[in-house]
């Protein structure tokens, strides 16, 4: 019975499997049984897990208290000594893809606002982290150590994947220490799952957890084709839904954080919306496929391709739209100066069109110039992401930790809709308020755990 089951067990794995991964002698189950060799992944995990580190983070936060923001307040209680911040600690992984020069791929939810990060290798050692870049639209970011004797992963083409295929997740779930899962890739491509803003996610099976986060998903060869990333469940465990980050989207990414120490994006200029059947019966369409230009930016890359309002893009690079959200994705994730073709349909007829994908240009200024206690941050206009979103208000895109919007809990990425009790949209909005200078200039801002007020004294 136990040698039929092995056989059964060798047969459903394949051949193809064996092949792939050589035998070794030591290995503490025999290599062979009833003739037939024993299928084990250890000899991949050999090489891959000694590049899956453990990163814990320190974050120091604001505690955005009112009564403790008022310093009369604090006087009469007699509460001036009080903490008015508290320090949040974090577990996630990260994967070595440079032993010579220290990188390490991970999440950008993961360190992204650590003031503190700790590497630490499955041999034991601990390094001092410091953070390259993150972008959090792609949800990646890059962290150095000293390379001192390092391990690193081969890196992949995610593009050659296929719905089917084996795969490996290696990371540090719930702080357990190193842990390996596997799976098979169970969809390819997938997007609008909230979170980052540019998403085309390896979907598996493989067990991902919290504490995966920044982890190595990796085929039967141990080559990185995907970063952990985010789980789909509604009780916060694994349910048979996880999704990682592809190697070309993390790659290139990558390379221009390193290079530039942030991303550079192509804009096409256009905004666009979904096709609904009211919309596909006015403009004599078989079906809601694709996404209907509403309106082109003068001088921008869709304006120079000939785009026009009431065009329908029906594909990009060949790929078949069905959605306003699908163009902005892929556009998204292509680097500045990128060409596209664009397939396009206006007045019944097809026509395909290219467009070279400009860097985005955006307003900014500097918030000291508005306010004293603004001094030290950086407010610019949304951009076409971010519009294309429903976002309304003003981004802020950076924030000096040792300034007054810092202590009081103001944070880069937040986007700004109101200051007071009036609501702003722009940057020419912020303007018009500048000349009112309030005893307490109270911000509401749109962050990731909803809205909330920021005052600063």
């Amino acid at each position: 019975m136990q040698h039929r089951f092995l056989r059964r067990f060798t047969a459903f794995f394949g051949l193809a499997l064996m092949a792939a991964l050589p035998m070794y002698a030591s290995a503490a189950l025999p290599p062979i049984v009833d003739g037939q060799p024993l299928p084990s992944l250890a000899p991949m995990l050999q090489k891959v897990t000694p590049a899956v580190v453990n990163i814990s983070t320190k974050t120091r936060v604001r505690v955005n208290n009112p009564f403790l923001n008022d310093p009369v307040f604090r006087q009469l209680f007699g509460m001036q000594g009080m903490p008015r911040e508290q320090l949040e600690q974090s577990l996630g992984s990260g994967v070595i893809v440079d032993a010579q020069k220290g990188y390490i791929l991970t999440n950008n939810h993961v360190v992204g606002n650590a003031d503190d990060i700790t590497v630490t290798l499955q041999d034991g050692r601990n390094f001092k982290g410091t953070l390259v870049g993150s972008d959090p639209a792609t949800d990646v970011a890059v962290v150095k150590i000293t390379p001192d004797h390092l391990q690193a992963l081969p890196i992949a083409d995610s593009s050659q994947l296929r719905v089917g295929d084996f795969v490996v997740a290696v990371g540090d779930p719930f702080g357990l220490g190193q842990t390996v899962t596997s799976g098979i890739v169970s969809a390819l491509q997938r997007s609008g799952l909230g979170g980052s803003s540019f998403q085309n996610f390896i979907q598996t099976d493989a067990s991902i957890n919290p504490g995966n986060s920044g982890g190595a998903l990796v085929n039967l060869r141990g080559e990185l084709i995907g970063i952990n990333s985010m789980i789909l469940s509604p009780s916060g465990g694994n349910v048979g839904i996880g999704f990682a980050i592809p190697t070309k989207v993390a790659s290139d990414v990558m390379q221009q954080l390193i290079a530039h120490g942030k991303v550079s994006r192509g804009s096409l200029g256009a905004q666009t919306q979904d096709i609904t059947p009211n919309i596909a019966k006015l403009l004599g369409l078989k079906d809601n496929n694709g996404a209907v230009v509403t309106r082109v930016t003068p001088g921008s890359a869709a304006d120079r391709a000939g785009l026009q309002v009431g065009d329908v893009v029906t594909a990009i690079n060949g790929t078949p739209l069905d959605s306003a959200d699908q163009l902005n994705n892929a556009e998204g994730l292509l680097p500045a100066n990128s060409t596209v073709t664009l397939t396009v349909l206006r007045d019944g007829k097809t026509r395909t069109v290219s467009a070279q994908l400009a860097p985005e240009k955006v307003a900014s200024i500097d918030a000291g110039k508005f306010d004293p206690r603004l001094v030290g941050v950086t407010f610019s206009d949304l951009n076409d992401a971010q519009t294309s979103q429903g976002l309304s208000g003003i981004a802020v895109t950076s924030v000096n930790p040792n300034s007054r919007a810092a202590q009081a809990g103001l944070s880069s990425g937040d986007v700004i809709v109101g200051v007071g009790n009036r609501r702003i949209t722009s940057l020419r909005d912020l303007q018009g308020l500048a000349a009112a200078k309030p005893r307490q200039l109270v911000l509401l801002v749109a962050a990731d755990e909803g809205l909330n007020y920021v005052v600063i004294q």
